[in-house]
Formats: structure tokens, C-alpha cells, sequence
């Protein structure tokens, strides 16, 4: 046996699965033992081998594994926890598989917690008192009238925007992630491509296939990475009544990415809830629009160049019937083919919006 390298909480647990039991041995597994050209250098984890001298005298070997960060889609904890998870519930379904006997989480003490009995996770928040910012932008938009209050709102949106953005990312590999997570996860692009039905299949297509060819080009621009929301939209976004400083809600996509997904998110609906009264849109949201450019840019960080993808994303979304059932087809069309402007520019040009409104 060595003690040294049997995790703290470890021992007790097989105590209480396997009573009276005696551990005997504990080897790290390596990804592989053999050697020449097909050896394999890197494995997801790092198991250890666990030898037990049961109560009744019979030997077992058991199997502990700790999954290991890395930039394989397993840098961020929920990452590892989704991978432990899914191997419990994935090994009972396969006939001729070793069986999964326990799984849990370790705690700050090093005990182990056991999670066999949990079905689904949950997460429980504070509650942010006030009114999201789409409650804002449906009202503007039907009356194109700006309030002082609704300037200094959007004042601080792009505040806080730039408070999060300053903070670096914490690895470069995170850079890359987030324009796959783009490009190819189910809430990315694809997903929403693969979830919009059979009308738009194969204009939806070629954004796709735009947008990844935007990724091939600017997947390695490392240097752009940022502390991001992920999700900076007008529903995740609640002011306090009469007040001008927001509380957020939800961040998504591990927090860390380019700005740009940042800006987009939020720019594209003042374009969004103005389509309904698009004769109030130049007064009222036509002038956040601007306002919001203007202060966004004020840094020069090379948010248009990279902007096309993340406002194609959101376009997607805008127009998936199962997100917005009551999006008109005209006014689907006039985001679509936005999108599909600034996917074909070398640059995004925010005075088109004011072209996607006339």
C-alpha cells in the first residue's frame, strides 16, 4: 500500500461502502504502458487502482478517478463535473461495461461526497430586485421618447461592459474554446442552426459555414481574451426603479472571452425591439443604437472586426421560432440578411443598422 498518494476522504468512503474492508495497494494508472509510435501520451484523468481485502477474506480491485483540467473542453470545473456525471449515468447502459459503484465530489475538508442518490443539480441565487432592461426597450421602442434616466442607463451598461472587459482572461487556450464554443456547441450556432426547422435550413447553412470560416481566422487572436458576461442581454440585465446601476444576472460560456460577444449581444436589441414601431426607432432606440457605438469604441480594442460571428449568433437566436414565435417573417429577414452583411465585410459597420430600420 501508499498512503501518500490516497486521496484525503478516500479510505473512509470504501469503509462504508465495503465494510471491514482492508486497502491493500494503490497504483496510479499512466494513459498507457507500452511503447514505440502507438503509445498514447495523454489521458482524460487520473486514475488510481485501488486493491481491497474485503471482510470475507476475497480480494477486489476498484478504480478511483479524478478528472484532470485541461484544454481539451475540460478547463472549467462544470466541465469535469458534466464528465463525471454523464459516466455514471452512461455505464450501467452498455452491456459488457465495468460497472460505476459510487460517485460525489470531494469536499474542502477532502471528505467525499456522495451524489448516487441526486438526480438533477441545482443552484440557488439571490433575487435582484427591479426590472430588466428589455422592459426598457419595449417601451422606447413603441414611443421613441428618451428619458434622462434611460440615457444614464445605457451610460452604465457600457460601464459595467467595460469594467468586466478590462480584467485579462486566465489562460489562452480559454480564447480558443470560446470561439468553438461559438461555432459548434448546442447553444452556439450550430445548435440554434440545427433548431430553427426547415424553412431557413439552407440559408441558416451557409451563416454557418461563414461564421466558421470567421473561427479558422481569428480562433488564435489569444490576446483579445477577456473577462466576459457571455450572455449581456436586456433579460440578464435588472435596473432597481428610478436607479441607474445594474444588477446581472446569469453569466454564461465560462466567463471569459472576446468583448465583442459582450457588445453584440446587447447592441442587436436595439435594433430587435425597434422593429415593430420602426417609425420611432430614429428618436428614441435609433439614438442608443448610436450613443452605444459611440461609447463602446471609445477604446479602439478591435471590436469590429471580430464582431460579425457574435452578431450573427445573435441574429440566430432573434430568429429561431422557439425563442421569439412572433417574430414577423419581414422583420426576420431584415436581421438575417444584417447578419449575413457583416459576415461577407472584412468589417462591421454600425451604420447599418440604421439601414436595417428604414
Amino acid at each position: 500500500m501508499e498512503p501518500k498518494i490516497i486521496p484525503a476522504g478516500l479510505a473512509a468512503r470504501l469503509e462504508a461502502l465495503f465494510p471491514g474492508a482492508v486497502i491493500t495497494e494503490v497504483v496510479p494508472l499512466k494513459a498507457d504502458s507500452g511503447t514505440g509510435e502507438a503509445q498514447k501520451g495523454l489521458g482524460y484523468g487520473r486514475p488510481l487502482r485501488v486493491r481491497l481485502r474485503l471482510a470475507d477474506g476475497t480480494a477486489r480491485a476498484l478504480v478511483f478517478h479524478l478528472e484532470g483540467a485541461d484544454d481539451h473542453g475540460h478547463d472549467r470545473r462544470a466541465d469535469r463535473a458534466g464528465n463525471v456525471l454523464l459516466a455514471w449515468d452512461s455505464f450501467p447502459t452498455l452491456p459488457h461495461h465495468a460497472r460505476a459503484l459510487d460517485v460525489g465530489g470531494i469536499t474542502a475538508s477532502g471528505a467525499l461526497l456522495p451524489l448516487r442518490e441526486v438526480g438533477e443539480l441545482y443552484l440557488l441565487t439571490e433575487w435582484a430586485e427591479g426590472q430588466v432592461y428589455a422592459d426598457d426597450l419595449r417601451r422606447i421602442g413603441a414611443t421613441g421618447v428618451l428619458e434622462p434616466l434611460d440615457l444614464a442607463r445605457l451610460d452604465a451598461l457600457v460601464d459595467v461592459m467595460q469594467e468586466l472587459h478590462a480584467a485579462p482572461g486566465t489562460h489562452p487556450a480559454a480564447y480558443v474554446r470560446a470561439w468553438r464554443d461559438l461555432v459548434g456547441s448546442g447553444e452556439g450556432i450550430a445548435g440554434i442552426v440545427d433548431s430553427s426547422g426547415e424553412a431557413t435550413r439552407e440559408r441558416l447553412g451557409a451563416i454557418e459555414q461563414q461564421c466558421l470560416t470567421w473561427r479558422q481566422r481569428l480562433k488564435h487572436g489569444t490576446a483579445r481574451l477577456r473577462r466576459i458576461h457571455g450572455d449581456f442581454h436586456p433579460f440578464n440585465l435588472v435596473f432597481a426603479e428610478g436607479e441607474a446601476n445594474p444588477t446581472l444576472l446569469d453569466t454564461s460560456r465560462g466567463s471569459q472571452g472576446d468583448p465583442a460577444d459582450d457588445v453584440t449581444c446587447l447592441a442587436i436589441n436595439f435594433l430587435f425591439f425597434g422593429l415593430e414601431h420602426r417609425e420611432q426607432w430614429k428618436p428614441g432606440l435609433g439614438r442608443l443604437w448610436s450613443r452605444f457605438w459611440e461609447r463602446s469604441l471609445a477604446g479602439g480594442d478591435g471590436v469590429l472586426d471580430v464582431a460579425a460571428p457574435f452578431l450573427a449568433w445573435r441574429v440566430l437566436v432573434l430568429c429561431n421560432p422557439t425563442w421569439y414565435p412572433h417574430l414577423k417573417e419581414v422583420d426576420r429577414d431584415r436581421l438575417l440578411r444584417l447578419a449575413e452583411r457583416a459576415l461577407a465585410a472584412p468589417r462591421f459597420d454600425p451604420a447599418w443598422g440604421a439601414q436595417v430600420m428604414s
